[in-house]
C-alpha cells in the first residue's frame, strides 16, 4: 500500500458543478505529487436530500475528466454493518448515548441536557446517539492552513433519530477502514475536523493528515454548491473544464495538453501547494 492515501468523496444531493470538480483536482493531484493512491467515494448516507441518478452521474463526470478511482468506489448507504460496529464500541465506552433532546429544547435550555439524558439512562430506539463532548482542544498543522486550535465544546450528532447515519461518523469509519492517510478537502469543512479527531481518540487510532484548500465562490460571493443551484459542470467540456480549474489553482502549464489525461500529468508536474495556502476562499476564474 501506498504510504499516501488521499480520497474524494462527493454527496449525491446534486450533480458535479465546478466547485466539486475543484474539489476533486486538487485531492486528485495531492495524491499524485506524492506518488499515492487516489480513492472516490459517495457519501449517500442521507437519501432523503439526494437526487434522483446523481450517484452515477457524479462518477461519469469524474471519469470524463480523466479523474479515476485507483480502487473500486464505495458507497456508504452499503456500509451499515461498520457503523453499527462502531457505534456499538463507541457505546460500550462510554463515548456515545441516547439523547432525545431536540435542538429546539437544547437551544432553549442553553446546550443542557434532560436529566435521564445526562445520566445515559435513555435507550429509546427513537432518540438519536450523540458524542459526547469532552471540552477538548484539538490542535492540528493544516496543509493548507497551517497550525489550527479548536475545542469541541458541544456533543454531536452520530445517529439521527430518523436512523440515518451522521456524516461524522461515517466519514471517520470509512477513512479508518479505507487506510485513508491524507483528507484533502475544502475549508468549508474544516470545522468538522474536531469533531473527527475526537472519534479516532475515542477508537484509539490515529488521524490522518488534514488540508483545507479554499472554496470556489461564484458571481453573487457565495460558494458554488449544490444548495446554492451551481450549474452541473458539462462533461463534454471536460478538458476546458480542467483548465479553468487549474487556472483557479494558480497552475500554469508549460506544455499544450490535448486530452484530460495530459492536462492532468502537466498540473502534477506543475502545481505548487503555496498559491492555495492561508486562503479560505478563490473567485471562480
Amino acid at each position: 500500500m501506498s504510504v499516501y492515501r488521499g480520497r474524494f468523496a462527493p454527496s449525491p444531493t446534486g450533480l458535479l458543478h465546478f466547485g466539486s470538480l475543484f474539489a476533486a483536482v486538487i485531492s486528485y493531484l495531492d495524491a499524485r505529487i506524492h506518488d499515492g493512491e487516489w480513492l472516490v467515494r459517495i457519501e449517500d448516507i442521507d437519501p432523503l436530500r439526494e437526487q434522483a441518478d446523481a450517484k452515477q452521474a457524479i462518477i461519469k463526470s469524474l471519469e470524463a475528466h480523466g479523474l479515476v478511482s485507483d480502487q473500486a468506489i464505495i458507497f456508504q448507504s452499503e456500509r451499515s454493518t461498520l457503523y453499527e460496529a462502531a457505534l456499538t464500541e463507541l457505546s460500550a465506552t462510554g463515548f456515545a448515548f441516547h439523547c432525545p433532546c431536540s435542538r429546539k429544547y437544547l437551544d432553549t435550555h442553553n446546550a443542557i441536557h434532560q436529566p435521564a439524558c445526562r445520566q445515559q439512562r435513555t435507550t429509546n430506539l427513537e432518540c438519536a446517539i450523540k458524542f459526547k463532548s469532552n471540552k477538548q482542544c484539538y490542535t492540528w498543522q493544516d496543509e493548507f492552513q497551517g497550525l489550527q486550535q479548536h475545542t469541541l465544546n458541544e456533543d454531536f450528532v452520530l445517529k439521527r433519530k430518523e436512523g440515518f447515519y451522521a456524516y461524522q461518523l461515517a466519514v471517520v469509519c470509512d477513512d479508518l477502514e479505507q487506510n485513508i492517510s491524507h483528507v484533502i478537502r475544502g475549508y468549508d469543512l474544516l470545522d468538522s475536523t474536531p469533531m473527527q479527531l475526537a472519534l479516532y481518540d475515542a477508537f484509539n487510532k490515529p488521524a490522518p493528515v488534514f488540508g483545507h484548500f479554499p472554496v470556489i465562490l461564484g458571481e453573487t460571493g457565495q460558494k458554488l454548491s449544490k444548495q446554492n443551484l451551481a450549474p452541473a459542470v458539462n462533461d463534454q467540456a471536460a478538458l476546458s473544464n480542467l483548465l479553468t480549474v487549474f487556472k483557479a489553482a494558480g497552475i500554469q502549464l508549460k506544455t499544450r495538453v490535448s486530452t484530460c489525461q495530459q492536462a492532468l500529468e502537466e498540473a502534477r508536474l506543475n502545481w505548487n501547494r503555496s498559491y492555495l495556502c492561508a486562503k479560505s476562499e478563490l473567485i471562480q476564474a
